[in-house]
């Protein structure tokens, strides 16, 4: 094997392979000697076909096979003995015509792009702030006094009430309502609904929804315009203007029940000590994970600060179409971020490239730092986390499973974030980390950091 390198500039490297024509032409021969000694053909006895035969029969194919086997091995000792690591798949293109044909040395090329030289940082001098908050005795009343209500019961007001009333709906009363949706006078799809109740001045409907319904009545019509916010969870209303015919069916009080044991009983609980400890813990795990997607932003910020070398174009570049075929899609739905809205696509190109650029970077540092230190996600962890994700469809959890199984990129699209958190774990134990006791609303405000790599 001749192997000439024709390209050397920065990550990017060209070589030129010549494989001698007599070796494909014994390999393929060899091949064809072991297949006619197993071969069936009519007139002739097992594995006595004679080789012309056996050429003219299956020639072609065993010198494509014996070609793409070559061509394959070659490559891999190019990359083995030069101690390449290529960032992706090299490129290998067949430079001889009818290279099957096996009358002259087959000349191919192979172009890579390499994965740069990664020198790791020192870690200990990485100095990180880990905010954490504490669950208060007044937040654990307030989320109790959210489960009473929410366990509330209706008692319709009587008629005779109501007409003693001056008015109708008042905040915290319910109304039982049937409605009908428009926009541009025609319904549209999820817009229309029967015997919905409407708190007065609550929350869980599109603003200005339940402040129009304040002091109607069993009985009445209304017609009450909305604007649909610009965030809506459907596209395709957000930010449209729209009107709800009301009719009101019933308006009824809310009767909460008293945050005591019966209510803990209720709700499956031994008592109200132990609903307590519950929503105790569930808070605390909310503050703490909260703490640590913080504390992770903070480390990749800093680790981006430490990573200085090349990034292979190739993989910059499919980043970027990732993100900007993202970004069009955002612009197409009139949900793309506000400060994007006055600025040209050169510029928005041009930073979005460099948000790519700096995805890839920290992507790689994280891979090296967990090649280098044998940092792995095991088949049990990943069976588990496949396991959790497919949990999330009842009913269908052995197909999604099979489903995670036949298709690797999905199976990797659950190990890389794995790995990620495997990695910054690892790091975060040799960094210098101050932990600083905040309240649950300063840890709330969270830094917009960009870092994240998936």
């Amino acid at each position: 094997m001749q192997v000439t390198e024709t390209l050397s500039d920065g990550l990017k490297r060209n070589y030129t392979v010549v494989l001698p024509v007599a070796d494909l032409e014994s390999r393929r021969t060899e091949r064809l000697t072991t297949l006619g000694k197993t071969l069936r053909l009519p007139g002739f006895r097992p594995g006595k076909v004679p080789m012309p035969i056996v050429k003219q029969r299956y020639g072609s194919a065993v010198s494509a096979e014996v070609l793409e086997e070559s061509v394959n091995e070659a490559t891999q000792k190019v990359l083995s003995e030069r101690g390449l690591r290529p960032a992706q798949q090299p490129k290998v293109d067949l430079v001889t015509e009818n290279p099957t044909a096996l009358t002259s040395d087959l000349e191919f090329t192979v172009v890579l792009e390499l994965l740069p030289d990664i020198t790791l940082p020192d870690f200990g001098t990485i100095e990180l702030t880990r905010f954490k908050a504490e669950v208060t005795p007044d937040a654990v009343d307030k989320a109790l006094e959210q489960i009473a209500k929410y366990n509330h019961t209706l008692d319709p007001i009587p008629a005779e009430v109501l007409a003693a009333r001056e008015t109708g709906a008042m905040a915290g009363e319910v109304l039982t309502i049937d409605y009908a949706g428009k926009i541009d006078d025609v319904l549209f799809e999820g817009g229309t609904g029967t015997d919905t109740p409407v708190e007065i001045g609550g929350t869980g409907f599109i603003p200005g929804f339940a402040e129009q319904l304040e002091g109607a009545r069993p009985g009445e019509t209304r017609t009450i315009n909305v604007t649909f916010p610009e965030n809506y969870g459907k596209a395709e209303l957000s930010g449209k203007a729209a009107t709800f015919d009301i009719t009101v069916k019933q308006l009824s009080t809310q009767i909460i029940p008293p945050i005591d044991d019966d209510l803990a009983k209720k709700l499956g609980a031994d008592d109200l000590a132990a609903v307590r400890e519950m929503v105790t813990s569930r808070q605390q795990q909310e503050f703490d994970g909260m703490s640590r997607i913080r504390l992770k932003k903070e480390l990749l910020d800093a680790l981006t600060g430490l990573a200085d070398f090349p990034v292979p174009a190739s993989i910059a570049d499919q980043e970027f179409e990732q993100i900007w075929q993202q970004f069009e899609a955002a612009r197409t739905a009139g949900t793309q971020d506000e400060e994007d809205k006055s600025k040209d696509d050169e510029t928005l190109r041009r930073e979005y490239r460099a948000i790519a650029e700096r995805r890839v970077r920290l992507g790689l540092l994280l891979a090296e730092i967990g090649r280098i230190n044998n940092i792995v996600v095991t088949d049990q962890e990943l069976d588990r986390a496949l396991y959790q994700r497919a949990m999330q469809y009842p009913g269908q959890e052995a197909q999604m499973l099979e489903f995670f199984r036949k298709y690797p990129q999905l199976t990797n699209s659950v190990r890389g974030p794995l790995l990620e958190d495997k990695v910054v774990d690892f790091v975060l134990e040799l960094a210098k980390v101050t932990d600083t006791v905040v309240t649950p609303e300063e840890l709330a405000k969270e830094p917009d950091v960009e870092g994240a790599v998936a």
